[in-house]
């Protein structure tokens, strides 16, 4: 046997954490977590894998190479875990509540601007970085049902 055909388990020194807070509606939820998602592959482009493509040769577009873990937690939780992504200065990204009141990126920008980092209503975050630094911000949380 090749070990080509040999399926080691892959295991990844970085996490990809997505941390919601409990209180959101579904469609909140799944919106907050695409946004937040989407800047990762800009900053980290490590994240991103090859591009797929199907037994008829039709491309598509390369996604994470790695699983997302997706979090929820209370709004204390969360502003504990923003808190600890910053001081580890871990890649990450922010949605806040405010947000859901904007239509584009200019305004969405505009509106998180204008609120002081410890005055951030933080309602998503997602962090990238070493499994150990990135399980330490998400403590208290627990995995989304």
């Amino acid at each position: 046997m090749s070990t080509d055909t040999i399926a080691e388990p892959i295991r990844f020194d970085t996490k990809i954490a997505v941390l919601l807070r409990d209180d959101l509606e579904p469609w909140q939820r799944l919106n907050v977590t695409s946004f937040l998602v989407s800047g990762l592959g800009t900053q980290a482009p490590e994240v991103i894998g090859e591009p797929y493509e199907d037994a008829d040769g039709v491309a598509y577009l390369p996604m994470f190479r790695q699983p997302v873990m997706v979090f929820e937690a209370t709004k204390e939780v969360l502003v504990a875990a923003h808190g600890r992504a910053l001081s580890r200065a871990l890649p990450r990204a922010v949605f806040t509540s405010d947000l859901f009141g904007t239509g584009n990126d200019r305004d969405n920008r505009a509106a998180v601007r204008a609120v002081a980092t410890a005055e951030l209503d933080v309602v998503g975050l997602v962090v990238h970085g070493p499994r150990n630094g990135v399980d330490k911000v998400v403590k208290g949380a627990r995995m989304h049902p």
